[in-house]
């Protein structure tokens, strides 16, 4: 082994051990403890890489099932261990490949990928502004990121670098890496902007009902994250452009070239038609399914991929050989079960209750950004929204309803608001994120590296425009 991969090795398993042989705090229990040592290596070894993903994941959870961390007997170990596969995000996130899969056997999302290219693909940073354009105009219909990005989003775009010769690894720079970079970062800003666009602020509104009593509607959200919303969706493709640059940003002859490919095509064929009527079949039982006909995300795209196998768009060879789609299974569902298990080690809330009992005696305001800045930056430990939501918000409203003269509606507001954006600081932070991963079109070093810029750059305008906004209108 050389030394360039020793020392990605050695990081990981000198920042657990080093964890472990720290006093336990005060509050917590040695597994609790044991258990946090594994989790933070495994995260060090998730951007370092020294192996793939899927297998450092696997070892997290194995080590942590083999010494009874989570739960002491072995029956309940191994439940733990294997819980994440049965996780309904994770199957989505696998069937979501299955459709893009779809897309290319049948050269529907060929078609639709020139068109966009004959139509915009002069300018790059226009077709940045398309690509968020369209998943803008669904999200506040389609509750499921998941659904929506990476199951109607992604399997249409990962069709257009190929047209400019952009595949994944080097030529993946020329303009592949950045379209998908716009993509899956769009898709946490627009998930914050509506109510409706993202399960986890669904479940948020219940819970601040039960828990502090506040009440918000569709209106309420709408009107209290405008600006921020706004802000973030007209600098994303932008910003995109300008710190993860393709190297192809004009073309005057590839929109000619498209319109010729596109006549070569001639009409739409039956497979082709086909995939489009299911596609439109998921979309219409994504937005009205779950209220109709009390149809989960996961179980219409189980439906959808059963009729594709059915009318011959995928074939069951298409599904055993996508290599793709079971290495983002294994590897998701590790993570899945692995932050669920920081939940039941007690963990979060032994950090959330000493990062509030640290706060006492700063100004209120410190006190609110801290403990909003905390709550973002806590989803590293996440690799689901709504696990997070379900495990803080009620950890952290307690703790803000406990600090007198808190403005409990604004702080409550902020960690609404920041549920979407959250998603785009890691390659497993929202449901979508493991798709655009597996794309191979953003290495695992830019997606931890532009993570931490957008996250950054979103948090603050949450903070530095989102907070002044609502102290403004919360007192109407």
């Amino acid at each position: 082994m050389n030394k360039p991969v020793l020392w990605k090795f050695l990081v990981p398993l000198a920042i657990g051990v080093g964890l472990c042989l720290m006093p336990v705090p005060q509050g917590l229990q040695p597994a609790a403890w044991f258990y946090f040592a594994v989790f933070a290596a495994v995260v060090t070894g998730l951007v370092l890489e020294p192996i793939p993903a899927a297998a450092i994941g696997i070892m997290g959870v194995t080590l942590s099932a083999v010494l009874l961390l989570v739960d002491p007997k072995p029956a309940g170990s191994l439940r733990w261990a294997l819980s994440g596969f049965s996780n309904s995000i994770v199957w989505l996130i696998f069937i979501a490949f299955m459709f893009a899969k779809g897309y290319e056997n049948t050269g529907l999302g060929r078609r639709i990928g020139l068109h966009l290219v004959r139509l915009l693909g002069k300018d790059t940073l226009g077709l940045g502004y398309a690509i968020a354009l369209a998943d803008l105009v669904i999200a506040p219909f389609t509750p499921s990121v998941t659904a929506r990005s990476g199951g109607t989003i992604y399997p249409i775009i990962k069709n257009i670098p190929p047209l400019y010769d952009s595949y994944p690894g080097e030529s993946g720079r020329k303009i592949g890496s950045c379209l998908m970079w716009v993509a899956v970062s769009t898709a946490c800003i627009t998930s914050s902007m509506f109510l409706t666009a993202l399960a986890p602020n669904l479940l948020a509104i219940d819970l601040l009902a039960k828990v502090a009593k506040i009440n918000l509607s569709w209106m309420d959200w709408f009107l209290g994250v405008l600006p921020v919303g706004l802000i973030l969706f007209l600098l994303n493709p932008y910003l995109s452009y300008k710190i993860y640059p393709p190297q192809i940003r004009t073309s005057d002859d590839v929109p000619a070239w498209a319109s010729a490919e596109l006549a070569k095509m001639g009409p739409m064929g039956r497979k082709e038609i086909t995939m489009a009527v299911l596609a439109v079949l998921a979309l219409i039982l994504w937005i009205f399914g779950a209220e109709l006909f009390k149809l989960d995300a996961t179980v219409v795209a189980l439906m959808v991929f059963c009729a594709m196998i059915l009318l011959h768009v995928i074939s069951w060879d298409d599904v055993v050989t996508n290599k793709a789609a079971w290495n983002v299974l294994v590897w998701f569902g590790t993570l899945v079960t692995l932050a669920d298990g920081l939940k039941l080690v007690k963990f979060l809330d032994w950090f959330a209750t000493s990062a509030a009992g640290a706060m006492q005696g700063l100004p209120i305001a410190a006190i609110l950004l801290s403990l909003v800045v905390i709550f973002f930056l806590v989803h590293y430990m996440f690799a689901s929204l709504t696990a997070h939501t379900t495990a803080l918000l009620p950890v952290f409203m307690a703790a803000a309803i406990a600090v007198p003269d808190m403005p409990v509606k604004i702080i409550a507001m902020m960690f609404c608001f920041s549920l979407g954006i959250m998603g785009v600081i890691s390659p497993y932070a929202a449901g979508q994120s493991p798709i655009f991963f597996g794309s191979g079109y953003l290495p695992s070093k830019d997606f931890w590296r532009l993570g931490l810029i957008f996250g950054a750059i979103y948090l603050c305008v949450l903070l530095g425009v989102g907070y002044p906004y609502l102290t403004m209108i919360v007192r109407i």
